[in-house]
C-alpha cells in the first residue's frame, strides 16, 4: 500500500514553504504505509499541496516517483493502489495512437495518460482496481478525490475552518495546525452500536469517508469551494442481471470460478514478492488454492495458530497448505504476545475498532511482512458470498415474521426471555455441549428480543448491531435512519455538538474506571 495526503488554503494565504512544511508533515505521519519513497506538490498560487508515501510494487525505479504528472501537465496526481488491468489500458491508448512517450511502466503513469485521453470519469470507468487518489485537474481548476468500485483503499477528507483536508488515514489529517479532533456525537453512537464507525462516518465532526466509487470534486477557486464538498458523485453502479438470463447452478459455478480465477490471476502481477494469508476456512482456502494453480512455483503461505484450542485454527491451515503444496510458514501465539499488541492498536486504527480479529491480523501481517510485500487474503468472501450466521438466521426469522402474527411473536418473545438466565445455562450445560451453546441464555435473551421485532428492517438492524441501545448511552437521542443530514462541514451547529462530547470524553477520563 501507499498512503496520500494534502490540503486545500482556501483563503491562498499560505506561502510556499509553509505549503511544502506541512505536506511533509502530513506525509511523514504515514509513512508506515509507504517507507519506500516520499513526495509532495504544491502551487502557491491554488493553496494546494499533494503529499505521497510509496511503497513500490509495480515500477521499482525512480520513474514511479509521486506526486507525478500527466504528459500534458494538465494533472498531477498522488495515487495509492493498484490498478490491474493497466497493461490493457497502456495497449488501448497505444492501439488508439493516444500513448505518450512512456517514462516507466508504473500503473500511476498509464492512469494519467488515460486521463489525458479520456477524461477523468473515462479512464476511472476503465480501470480495474483497488485504488484511492487525489488528483489536481489544473485544466478544470478542481481537485478530485476518487476511490475504487468497492471501497478497499480508504479515503477521509473534510473541510476544517477554510482548509480542505484529505487523506489515506486521520492522522495525516491530524497532525495539521488547523485540524479539530472534535468527536461525532452520531459516530460515537454508531461505534457503540456496530464496533466501528461506518461510512460516510469518521469519529472527528466535519471528516468523511468518502463512499466507494465515487468522485468529489472541490473547486480551487470561487465560491463554491465548501460547498461542494458535501456531494460526492458515482461514477459507477454494480450492474443488475438481464431478467430473461437465468443461470442455472452448473452455469453460475463456472461463471464464479472464472471470475475469481481472473480476479486472483490480476492481483499476481508484482515486481515484489508475494504471498496469502491462510486461515483454513473456505475464503483464503480457495484464494490460496487459485494462486498455486497460477503460479510456476510455491506459493508462500502464511497463518497463526494459538495454544488455546478454541481458537486454533492452524491445523486447518498445515493441512490446506499440505494439500496445496504451498511454501507455508506458521506462528504460534500466546497470550502475551497478544496483549503486547493491545497499546499499539491507537495507533494502528484511527478510529475505534472493536473487532478482535485487529490483534491477530496484525500479528500476521507482522509476520508475513518479514518475507513479502504484498499478501492476498478471503476478507469480504462472508460478505459477498453471506458467510455469516446472521444472514442464515435472518432467513429463518423472516419466514417466521411472514407467517406468525407479531401478537404471537411477542408471547413467545417472553417465554424465552424467562429462560434467558443463569438457571436455565445451569440446565443446558448438563447435556451436550453443542446444545449447551445453540442455547445459551444470550442467545435466548436475542431470541426473543427479535421475535418482538416489528418488520424486516428492524429485525436486520438488530442483528447486525452488538448494543443496540448504543443511542441512549450517548445522550443524543435515536440515530436518524439516514446519513444523508450528516455534514462534511465543520459548521457551528457541528461543533457545539462535538465540543459537548469533547468535554464529557474528558471528564470520564478524568474519572474513575
Amino acid at each position: 500500500m501507499c498512503g496520500i495526503a494534502g490540503f486545500l488554503a482556501a483563503d491562498r494565504l499560505e506561502s510556499p514553504e509553509r505549503l511544502s512544511a506541512v505536506a511533509v508533515a502530513m506525509g511523514r505521519a504515514i509513512a508506515h504505509r509507504g517507507p519506500d519513497d516520499a513526495g509532495v506538490w504544491t502551487d502557491a498560487g491554488r493553496g494546494l499541496a499533494l503529499a505521497h508515501r510509496r511503497l513500490s510494487v509495480i515500477d521499482l525505479s525512480p520513474e514511479g516517483h509521486q506526486p507525478m504528472t500527466s504528459p500534458s501537465g494538465r494533472f498531477v496526481t498522488v495515487f495509492n493502489g493498484e490498478i490491474y488491468n493497466y497493461p490493457e489500458l497502456r495497449a488501448e491508448l497505444e492501439k488508439a495512437g493516444r500513448a505518450p512517450a512512456w517514462r516507466g511502466h508504473s500503473d500511476t503513469e498509464v492512469f494519467l495518460a488515460a486521463c489525458d485521453a479520456w477524461g477523468v470519469d473515462g479512464a476511472l470507468q476503465r480501470s480495474n482496481g483497488m485504488f484511492a487518489l487525489a488528483l489536481a485537474d489544473l485544466g478544470d481548476d478542481e481537485l478530485v478525490l476518487a476511490r475504487d468500485r468497492m471501497g478497499e483503499k480508504p479515503l477521509y477528507y473534510g473541510w476544517q475552518g477554510r482548509y480542505f483536508l484529505f487523506g489515506s488515514e486521520l492522522k495525516a489529517l491530524r497532525v495539521h495546525p488547523r485540524f479539530q479532533a472534535l468527536v461525532e456525537p452520531l459516530a460515537l453512537s454508531r461505534y457503540l452500536r456496530f464496533g466501528y464507525v461506518p461510512a460516510p462516518l469518521s469519529i472527528y465532526a466535519g471528516i468523511r469517508k468518502l463512499p466507494p466509487a465515487t468522485t468529489l470534486r472541490v473547486p480551487l477557486s470561487g465560491s463554491r469551494m465548501q460547498s461542494s464538498a458535501q456531494s460526492p458523485r458515482a461514477y459507477w453502479q454494480l450492474p443488475l442481471p438481464a431478467a430473461d438470463r437465468a443461470l442455472s447452478a452448473a452455469e453460475a459455478v463456472e461463471a464464479l470460478e472464472g471470475l475469481l480465477r481472473d480476479a486472483v490471476r490480476c492481483r499476481m502481477h508484482s515486481d515484489v514478492p508475494l504471498g496469502a494469508f491462510l486461515s483454513g476456512g473456505i475464503d483464503s482456502s480457495t484464494v490460496t488454492a487459485l494462486m498455486q494453480d497460477q503460479s510456476s512455483r510455491p506459493v508462500r503461505s502464511y497463518s497463526i495458530g494459538f495454544r488455546e484450542q478454541a481458537y486454533d485454527e492452524s491445523t486447518h491451515a498445515r493441512a490446506v497448505a499440505k494439500a496445496l503444496g504451498t511454501d507455508h510458514s506458521e506462528l504460534q501465539v500466546t497470550a502475551a504476545d497478544a496483549l503486547a499488541v493491545v497499546p499499539h492498536l491507537p495507533q494502528l486504527y484511527d478510529e475505534p475498532f472493536a473487532d478482535s480479529s485487529a490483534v491477530p491480523t496484525h500479528l500476521l501481517s507482522r509476520l508475513t511482512r518479514q518475507h513479502v510485500t504484498v499478501a492476498l487474503s478471503g476478507d469480504g468472501g462472508d460478505e459477498l458470498f453471506g458467510g455469516y450466521a446472521r444472514y442464515v438466521q435472518g432467513r429463518t426469522l423472516l419466514g417466521l415474521y411472514r407467517t406468525v402474527p407479531r401478537s404471537w411473536r411477542r408471547l413467545g418473545a417472553r417465554g424465552f426471555s424467562l429462560l434467558a438466565g443463569r438457571s436455565w445455562d445451569q440446565l443446558s450445560a448438563r447435556g451436550p455441549r453443542s446444545l449447551g451453546v445453540m442455547f445459551s441464555s444470550g442467545r435466548m435473551a436475542k431470541l426473543a428480543e427479535v421475535l418482538a421485532l416489528s418488520d424486516h428492517r428492524e429485525l436486520y438492524g438488530r442483528l447486525v448491531s452488538q448494543w443496540p441501545d448504543a443511542p441512549l448511552l450517548t445522550r443524543y437521542g435515536a440515530e436518524p435512519s439516514s446519513d444523508a443530514a450528516v455534514p462534511s462541514v465543520l459548521d457551528d451547529e457541528v461543533l457545539a455538538r462535538a465540543r459537548v462530547v469533547g468535554r464529557e470524553c474528558y471528564r470520564c477520563r478524568r474519572g474513575p474506571i
